[in-house]
C-alpha cells in the first residue's frame, strides 16, 4: 500500500527558466518521507529518532512548474536487517503524467554508539505492511 502526498509548486521552488528546481524535488520526496513515516507511527520525537539516510536519488522524467499540482507516491520497496528503501514517484496530479522518480536508503540508526542496529520487529512489522516488491 503506497502513501501520497499533495504538493503545490510555489514560485520560490522553480529555477530561472521557469522548471521546478532540482533540488525543490528533494525537498517534496524529503516531506513525502517524513508523512510517510508519521501515517506508519513512527515515533517523530527528535530524541527518539533512529533513521537516517544513506542514500538519496532523483531522475528527473518531465518538466514541472509553477503552480503545479502534484502527487508524491511512497513505497517501501526493500527491507534489510538494519535498512530499508523507499520508492517515489511524483505525477501531476490532474494528469498523473511522470514528473520525476525517486528512492532513498534509510539505516536504522544508533546515535550513541554511531553504529547502524537491526530493525526492531514492530519497525519492520509497519514497513512491511508498505512492501511493494515490483515498485
Amino acid at each position: 500500500m503506497a502513501h501520497e502526498l499533495a504538493v503545490k509548486v510555489r514560485f520560490s521552488e522553480t529555477d530561472a527558466l521557469g522548471h521546478i528546481s532540482n533540488i525543490s524535488y528533494f525537498i517534496y520526496l524529503e516531506e513525502a518521507r517524513i508523512e510517510f513515516f508519521k501515517a506508519l507511527g513512527f515515533d517523530m520525537a527528535i530524541e527518539k529518532w533512529k533513521v537516517i539516510l544513506a542514500s538519496a536519488k532523483c531522475d528527473f522524467i518531465n518538466q514541472g512548474f509553477f503552480n503545479q499540482q502534484l502527487k508524491v507516491i511512497s513505497a517501501v520497496s526493500k527491507i534489510g536487517n538494519s535498512s530499508f528503501s523507499i520508492v517515489h514517484r511524483i505525477e501531476d496530479a490532474a494528469t498523473g503524467q511522470l514528473i520525476a522518480k525517486g528512492d532513498a536508503s534509510a539505516v536504522h540508526f544508533n546515535f550513541e554508539t554511531q553504529k547502524s542496529e537491526s530493525l526492531p520487529d514492530e519497525i519492520r512489522s509497519l514497513l512491511e505492511k508498505h512492501l511493494e516488491e515490483d515498485a
